[in-house]
């Protein structure tokens, strides 16, 4: 008995011990399998959202390739989303300064009597009878250079005091241009400029050493620059001579059948917003008149009075950069677009007609210059040189208007003015041949 328990004693020791090694090696064992079924099975890792814990190993590059595409095509639709709305947005952009562009007009334009008053100073009350005086002078423009910077840079070079003399000319007038010019720079007159209508002019200009602006191309001007006569060419005025105004500059248009004898920025007065040499041919035509109307029919009230004047001269004008200046020279040139109409007749009409209904008037001032210093050849050829007194007096500039023998009456005039042939003038009749 007791041999037997000796015998068991060294093998109930060692159980547990190899009991405990087995227990260990079996938790390894299933810790190993666990940790591979669960790689299997959740290759991201264990703690991962619940939307892709189920998710299959063999579909994994399958979603990462789609995911990608997805974020390629996402990418893409943004840029095209963020080009739309930059192009939207230029767009907005652009009615915004048109917008802003006709309100700063319609404010220009509104209400200028008021905008008179207070530009030139406070409002006040009425004085006493005899001492009252209206406003004559409109404030000029905001000058834009935006509106063609290149011929801005060509007016700063060239204009004084903002102001300068402007011609248009094609190869038809090539001669008489030469005349035109010749005297300016004689005069000693340095502000002027010569808008070429063609090629051959420019190079004519440039070849004299004469400013000159060539434009940019327009179809609409350019035909008309090139081929036109004398009437045709004079009506373009009004749509070029608008820049020179929106720029800020006060322009002295003068046609080139013209002798310069003075300078004549010498003997302007300033003070209207349109000053014109005019076509009539004493102080009554050129002034204005009190013209009585004759109807016997009507018995004691047989006579009418009526207010008469001669039409200011189109080809030779200074304007100032004022909104009514540029509205007058919107209205003709819209006219001339539409009308087979003189320039000068056109001219006089925005100038001078009154608001009736269904019309509207320019509130344009105006003055009439001196019909002795800024002389029409009507006066000179029919009353001045046959004057003794009158034929002493040197006139301003003298424009050969009234005679279609422009060119040698122009060489006549200064053969007597500049030269002192006195009797230059004496071939020529008073008026034309027919």
């Amino acid at each position: 008995m007791i041999g037997r328990r000796e015998r068991e004693g060294p093998l109930m020791r060692n159980n547990p011990h190899s009991l405990r090694k087995s227990r260990i090696v079996t938790a390894v064992v299933i810790g190993v399998l666990i940790g591979c079924i669960l790689a299997f099975f959740f290759p991201n890792g264990f703690f991962v959202p619940s939307a892709n814990r189920h998710i299959p190993v063999a579909g994994s590059k399958t979603q990462v390739k789609s995911a990608e595409c997805e974020s390629s095509d996402r990418v893409n639709m943004l840029k095209s989303e963020f080009v739309a709305v930059s192009d939207k947005n230029a767009e907005l952009k652009k009615q915004v300064r048109e917008l802003t562009e006709r309100l700063r007009l319609a404010e220009q334009g509104k209400d200028q009597a008021q905008k008179q008053f207070l530009a030139l100073g406070k409002q006040e009350k009425a004085g006493p009878f005899g001492t009252v005086k209206g406003l004559r002078i409109n404030p000029t423009v905001v000058p834009d250079d935006s509106v063609n910077p290149r011929l801005a840079k060509i007016l700063e070079k060239v204009a004084v005091k903002r102001e300068i003399i402007v011609a248009l000319a094609n190869s038809n007038v090539k001669e008489m241009l030469e005349v035109w010019f010749t005297n300016i720079k004689r005069v000693g007159i340095s502000n002027y400029l010569v808008v070429a209508l063609d090629d051959e002019i420019s190079k004519f200009c440039e070849s004299n050493q004469v400013p000159f602006y060539k434009r940019d191309p327009d179809d609409g001007i350019d035909t008309i620059g090139k081929q036109g006569g004398n009437h045709a060419v004079s009506g373009l005025k009004f749509r070029i001579l608008r820049e020179f105004l929106q720029l800020g500059y006060s322009v002295l248009l003068s046609d080139v059948d013209i002798v310069y004898l003075q300078n004549p920025f010498d003997h302007l007065y300033r003070d209207s917003d349109v000053e014109s040499m005019s076509d009539g041919h004493n102080n009554r035509t050129a002034y204005g008149y009190n013209d009585v109307f004759d109807e016997p029919a009507m018995g004691w009230a047989r006579y009418a009075h009526t207010m008469r004047i001669w039409v200011y001269n189109s080809g030779f004008f200074y304007i100032r950069p004022t909104i009514p200046s540029i509205e007058l020279l919107d209205r003709v040139a819209t006219r001339l677009s539409k009308e087979n109409a003189w320039d000068q007749a056109v001219f006089n009409e925005e100038l001078f007609y009154p608001s009736h209904p269904g019309y509207d008037g320019l509130h344009a001032a105006r003055r009439t210059m001196d019909i002795y210093l800024f002389m029409n050849s009507k006066i000179l050829f029919k009353t001045v040189r046959n004057d003794a007194n009158l034929s002493k007096l040197k006139p301003v500039i003298i424009h050969v208007n009234y005679h279609p023998d422009k060119l040698p009456r122009m060489k006549a005039i200064v053969e007597y003015y500049v030269n002192g042939k006195q009797d230059a003038l004496k071939p020529f009749p008073d008026g034309s041949d027919w």
